[in-house]
């Protein structure tokens, strides 16, 4: 009796392995919403404090004039345009300043044309649409200019997260439906940089907890250096890879080889 007695009281209940379990989950979502809500703060007083409220002003107006009729007049966005809230100056920053933006035409994805507005009114639309909820910021030249990072590292994290699109060298690649990843051979290190912070069009977001900020500044440490230096091998074919170099073989070189065996034939007969 005695030591039936002490099993039963040092037996555990089953239910407090499950409260372990939903204790820790609980913690760490927890702490993992604390942390992406102080980085979201933090970008968004950075953003706010270098913009003055006369910029929010300049460009609450630019945005009512030339971006309401598919964003909606507070950026909520309609049928014909997503929602704004939350995008960040760095988004605006990219799409506007690279002509995206305004749409000359609905189609697969929005092309690059020359810019609408002028980098004064970019600004002030960045400040407007970062005012009205937490975003990416616009990035430091420091993480932008190619200098900073470190071009083997940036080539290793190309290859694993972007070559499969934009190809090894950043020669582009056509995507499904009409889509397409653009040539990187003449963007700007900023426009990378904000492209990686907000996944515009199909690609994805590589947010600062996927891609740190030290490991963007090294993809464009890589990218500025194949924009600087060609491929010493002669003719690059587009830097496509491999199929280029065959169909030329094919096309170019078998044919060649074809042409000489008939003047040869026709010559000796």
């Amino acid at each position: 009796m005695f030591t039936s007695t002490k099993s039963k009281k040092g037996r555990r209940s089953p239910l407090a392995t499950v409260s372990l379990i939903v204790v820790g989950l609980m913690t760490t979502g927890g702490a993992y919403a604390l942390f992406s809500s102080t980085a979201n703060a933090e970008s968004s007083s950075s953003t706010t404090s270098t913009s003055s409220q006369a910029d929010v002003n300049e460009g609450q107006k630019l945005f009512a004039s030339n971006c309401a009729t598919c964003h909606g007049l507070q950026a909520q966005g309609t049928d014909a345009g997503p929602s704004l809230i939350g995008v960040g100056a760095s988004s605006v920053d990219f799409q506007v300043s690279t002509g995206r933006m305004p749409l000359a035409a609905q189609g697969p994805q929005g092309e690059e044309k020359p810019a609408q507005f002028t980098d004064e009114q970019v600004d002030a639309l960045a400040a407007y649409v970062s005012s009205l909820g937490p975003g990416p910021s616009i990035p430091s030249s420091e993480l932008t200019n190619g200098k900073k990072g470190d071009a083997a590292e940036g080539a290793e994290l190309f290859r694993i997260n972007c070559a499969m699109c934009h190809n090894v060298a950043g020669a582009g690649g056509a995507l499904t439906q009409g889509k397409y990843a653009p040539n990187l051979h003449s963007v700007s290190g900023k426009h990378i940089y904000e492209a990686m912070q907000t996944g515009p069009q199909n690609m994805p977001v590589f947010n600062d907890l996927n891609i740190t900020p030290d490991q963007k500044a090294d993809i464009i440490t890589y990218l500025k250096y194949v924009q600087d230096n060609k491929s010493p091998g002669g003719f690059g074919l587009g830097d496509i890879g491999p199929v280029a170099e065959g169909l030329f073989i094919w096309i170019f070189g078998l044919g060649a080889v074809v042409a000489m065996t008939v003047w040869l034939t026709a010559k000796s007969n």
